[in-house]
C-alpha cells in the first residue's frame, strides 16, 4: 500500500473519529442541561453507530493492506482481521 493511500486511510479515519468527539461532547451538554431522556438515548445511539463504522473501516484497511501487498500472505491477514473482529465485537 502506498504511503498516499495510507495517508488517505488515516486522514479519513481521523475526521470521521473527531465527528464521533463532537458527538460525545453533544452529548455531555445534553446531560448536563438536563435534556430529555429518549433524546439523549437517541444520540448515545447515534455515536456507537460512528463508533462502529469507524471500526469497520479500520477492518476493511487492514484487508484491503492484505489484497494489495504481494508480499503479505492474505490468509495470515484474514485471520488476523478475523481475530480482530472476534475479540472486539
Amino acid at each position: 500500500m502506498t504511503n498516499e493511500v495510507v495517508a488517505a486511510h488515516q486522514d479519513a479515519m481521523l475526521k470521521r473519529l473527531a465527528r464521533v468527539e463532537g458527538q460525545i461532547r453533544g452529548l455531555q451538554a445534553m446531560i448536563r442541561r438536563g435534556d430529555d431522556c429518549e433524546a439523549i438515548a437517541q444520540q448515545f445511539s447515534a455515536s456507537r453507530k460512528a463508533l462502529d463504522r469507524a471500526y469497520q473501516q479500520m477492518l476493511m484497511c487492514l484487508l484491503e493492506e492484505a489484497m494489495l501487498d504481494p508480499q503479505q500472505d492474505a490468509g495470515d491477514t484474514l485471520e488476523r482481521v478475523r481475530a480482530i473482529f472476534t475479540k472486539y465485537t
